[in-house]
């Protein structure tokens, strides 16, 4: 069932099967650092699977976050994923038919897919917890998942106030952030609904709205689309067919999968991957310096070298396409 208009569906969301159209997979990192071999490990992943389809590979820069992302860290980006052997067809670099691939260029489609939801009465505007507001930026890692939301200013369905808002969003067709200033809007979930989906390494994945997950955030209020949204606009308009990231976005999968189903687009397949960690069993992160591909490079390590320990452990999943 597509809307959220006092619905409460019955079917829960599941992804499985081959897919029909040509492989199109991604990469998709972030210039706020460094890339480190956690990234490359599962960017290689990506690689190896649209090489085994004969599909296409994608370059997108998610460089949403203005405080943070550099034009030094993209330039390096670019640089070191190429030392490192990979070779993608479509990208800010060398452009293609579904581009701009970078996000910073991509505002009006997410404004786009924000006005749907809000005609939709998928979205309500909210003006608590900053902190959680920060988190829905960027990527959830692990142990970093935002916490699920108490609902302090969800409308009752039907509400008087509601009406209110959905009028005045109605008047003109504004950015999120003049329609109503000082706030950020939130995604309603269909609480109770088990949403549940394949993974294409931890097969069956189930989670439960309002108790694994809540109302999330999806467009901030200055101005900045959530990563949520973006992730999904950009997916579904480049017409990725299969997503492959580290498994600490594994439930950001089920926020997702709501929004597709309310944006009445077909998600893509997904497979997640186990963290690279250091030697600690920390997960690696842009402050491991050390383990940079900027950094390794500069101490004169070989890709080859790098990979040889789970380059084995890319080729199984790649031959694991159904």
């Amino acid at each position: 069932m597509i809307g959220c208009k006092g619905s409460k569906p019955t079917v829960n969301v599941v992804t499985r099967g081959k897919t029909q159209k040509p492989y199109r997979g991604r990469l998709a990192p972030s210039p706020t650092g460094f890339l480190h071999l956690g990234h490359a490990r599962t960017f290689w992943v990506a690689q190896q699977r649209a090489i085994a389809s004969g599909g296409t590979l994608i370059l997108r820069n998610e460089d949403l976050d203005v405080q943070r992302a550099k034009p030094e860290f993209a330039a390096a980006m670019l640089e070191d994923l190429r030392w490192f052997g990979f070779r993608w067809q479509e990208g800010p670099d060398l452009g293609g038919p579904f581009g701009p691939y970078s996000q910073s260029e991509r505002r009006q489609m997410y404004a786009d897919a924000f006005d749907k939801l809000r005609a939709r009465d998928c979205i309500y505007p909210c003006a608590c917890s900053r902190q959680d507001v920060l988190r829905a930026l960027q990527a959830p890692h692990a142990g970093e998942d935002e916490p699920v939301y108490p609902g302090t200013c969800r409308p009752i369905k039907n509400s008087a106030t509601q009406g209110q808002a959905k009028t005045a969003d109605r008047t003109e067709s504004l950015s999120p952030q003049v329609a109503w200033p000082r706030v950020n809007w939130r995604f309603r979930v269909p609480d109770g609904e088990v949403i549940s989906f394949v993974d294409g390494n931890y097969g069956l994945q189930a989670f439960r709205a309002g108790e694994d997950f809540g109302d999330f955030v999806v467009w901030r209020h200055d101005g900045i689309p959530a990563y949520q949204l973006a992730v999904v606009v950009d997916d579904a308009s480049m017409q990725v067919t299969e997503v492959v990231r580290g498994e600490d976005l594994l439930c950001s999968t089920a926020r997702q999968l709501l929004l597709y189903r309310s944006l009445g687009w077909k998600p893509p397949q997904f497979l997640h991957c186990p963290l690279l960690t250091d030697q600690k069993g920390i997960r690696l992160a842009k402050r491991h310096e050390s383990l940079s591909l900027r950094a390794l490079r500069r101490q004169g390590a070989q890709p080859e070298m790098l990979r040889q320990e789970w380059e084995l452990f890319a080729k199984g999943l790649s031959r694991r396409l159904e």
